[in-house]
């Protein structure tokens, strides 16, 4: 029985170690990050645009997302709801210029994280590069051990460009 309780303290206190260790590596590690990834697709601008934009089908093709609520909006800013596989997260779209340029924000403050994608729309040899840009903080120091040692900056921009060149029927590696 001794043995048992032993073994039960030693793994709790590797267990709390290990993540004091996380968390000291993480706040070594800067709060705010700017990430960028881009794709080629053979549609056009307004083509891309129009499926980025329709944030309530997203769920048909985004692997990533359960469901998406979209706010009724009269004239006022547009807010929506991405409810995922994880976590929901509520949305505000800022800025909106069709089939050029789109910038959505997190509005939820107590996530751990938050920050900006802004799209960017250009014609390129009859079709589309769509590029990403990620402008994000991330407040929690255990998220940011395991942004930059276990997910990667880049993973939810990668499933996502990669999720919406499958919705088009193309093989896209995000660069």
């Amino acid at each position: 029985m001794k043995v048992a309780i032993y073994v039960i303290v030693a793994i709790v206190a590797s267990l709390a170690l290990l993540v004091g260790i996380m968390a000291l590596i993480g706040s070594t590690l800067p709060r705010t990050h700017d990430v960028r990834r881009s794709i080629f697709l053979h549609k056009s601008p307004e083509d891309v645009y129009a499926v980025v934009r329709d944030f309530a089908a997203a769920p048909k093709w985004c692997s990533d997302l359960k469901e998406v609520e979209v706010e009724p909006s009269q004239g006022g800013p547009v807010y929506f709801r991405e409810i995922g596989k994880n976590d929901t997260v509520n949305y505000e779209l800022v800025e909106d210029v069709p089939a050029q340029r789109m910038v959505t924000r997190i509005r939820d403050t107590d996530l751990g994280y938050g920050g900006t994608w802004t799209y960017t729309f250009v014609p390129e040899n009859g079709g589309t590069r769509l590029s990403i840009r990620e402008d994000g903080e991330v407040s929690n120091v255990l998220f940011r051990f395991m942004l930059r040692y276990v997910f990667g900056t880049t993973a939810t921009l990668d499933t996502y460009l990669h999720s919406l060149a499958k919705h088009f029927g193309e093989d896209a590696t995000p660069a």
